[in-house]
């Protein structure tokens, strides 16, 4: 089965097709520091080589850069930065194994799959609730992505793939590891986040356990490895929960995070962000509500450098992205509600801006404050006890906003 797969890897479509796609989605250098404007004149100068070694067998994968960011929940995760190259590679090879795996995967499985989303998933978990399926299990698995068993995952693949060559490379692209201070740390375990392939590693990697579940009956949605499992009692959740903490163990080699998973009722629980209230309404998790919030003070932040424009416009951006994932939500009252709070930063960020006295009666008359009003310019409070006073709120109210081009909440939550 797929003895020759390496040949449709290499083709000049696919090619065309990979080099398209990582130059779109950009992204960092690796240790060779090469950009992705770089790859396309890198390629037509190199690709030949690069090519027969692929069809040999003989290409070796450079390590990767290591990255930590922060967790949403806490802590950091280690990131992998792949070379340009290498990047374009994974992206070949995840473009000839797609359509080879994505077929066998389970209807509830939604992580990093075509046509498929997030918001999906959060679908299917509403229609579990609404069918009566009020008790979550949430399955937590410690550092999935560090901890993937090698051989498991080869094996899985090699169920489907007998090209040697594209076997081989796979397991390079597992055992090659990092660079970290000029050394070179190999790789045990774990697929590395960073680079194209990596999800699509790890949906075959948890296949079995979509398979597990569909043959004991579950409903359940998966995204990556974010699982819930819906039942109809607690005794229930609390029964599934701990065998399936035994059958990951066993089969995956995998630990469940016995901190974070756990059972209750699904407004309880969040799930990818999102949060079902007792009305099995879609809303935003308060979590997320959090993370929300801690980026409006870093946008509004008054010691931020550029232009009015350029905040504005990087809090567009912003906005636009952020509702582009959470315009799911039903109940939106809680966004709603922070709207006020919202438009206070950005009237204390442009307080803090204008600096001082004779700045701050410039712009205050721009806005079309006059008269007594003025005095708030010499105001003694703190910019965020000017930000909540009158004069402030009538000169940066919601039309002024607006008209200067600033998304509020209520303007996506309308749409």
């Amino acid at each position: 089965m797929y003895e020759t797969l390496m040949e449709a890897v290499v083709a000049d479509e696919n090619c065309q097709l990979a080099l398209e796609a990582v130059v779109r989605n950009q992204g960092a250098a690796g240790i060779d520091r090469m950009t992705t404007a770089e790859l396309e004149p890198h390629l037509q100068a190199n690709w030949w080589i690069l090519k027969d070694k692929l069809l040999k067998g003989s290409y070796v994968p450079t390590p990767v850069r290591r990255v930590e960011i922060p967790k949403p929940s806490g802590g950091t995760r280690m990131l992998g930065i792949p070379m340009v190259q290498d990047r374009f590679i994974q992206q070949l090879l995840l473009q000839a194994l797609t359509p080879i795996f994505d077929p066998q995967f389970s209807a509830h499985s939604y992580g990093f799959r075509p046509g498929r989303s997030a918001q999906d998933a959060m679908r299917a978990a509403q229609k579990y609730a609404q069918e009566g399926k009020e008790w979550v299990v949430d399955i937590d698995i410690t550092k999935f992505f560090d901890h993937v068993n090698h051989d498991i995952l080869m094996g899985r693949i090699a169920r489907v793939i007998r090209d040697k060559r594209v076997l081989h490379l796979i397991g390079e692209y597992l055992r090659r590891g990092a660079m970290v201070e000029g050394l070179v740390q190999a790789s045990v375990e774990g697929t590395p986040q960073g680079g194209p392939l990596s999800p699509l590693l790890a949906n075959i990697y948890l296949d079995d356990l979509d398979k597990e579940l569909d043959r004991r009956g579950h409903c359940y949605s998966r995204y990556a490895d974010d699982c819930n499992i819906y039942v109809g009692s607690q005794a229930a959740a609390e029964r599934t929960l701990a065998s399936l903490q035994t059958w990951i163990e066993k089969h995956l080699r995998l630990k469940v995070n016995a901190a974070k998973s756990g059972t209750g009722r699904v407004w309880e629980r969040k799930f990818l962000g999102f949060r079902l209230d007792r009305q099995k309404r879609i809303g935003i998790a308060p979590e997320s509500l959090e993370r929300f919030k801690t980026k409006v003070r870093e946008k509004w932040d008054g010691r931020r450098s550029g232009t009015s424009t350029q905040l504005r416009n990087d809090w567009n951006r912003y906005m636009r992205g952020w509702w582009g994932y959470y315009r799911l939500a039903e109940a939106r009252r809680p966004l709603v509600a922070l709207e006020g709070w919202i438009r206070r930063h950005i009237r204390k960020c442009f307080w803090l801006r204008w600096h001082d006295r004779r700045g701050r009666e410039r712009n205050l008359r721009r806005l079309g404050v006059t008269g007594a009003s003025l005095g708030v310019a010499t105001s003694r409070r703190g910019a965020w006890g000017v930000a909540g006073q009158p004069e402030l709120q009538w000169g940066l109210r919601n039309s002024v906003l607006r008209r200067h081009g600033f998304l509020l909440p209520s303007d996506l939550a309308a749409r």
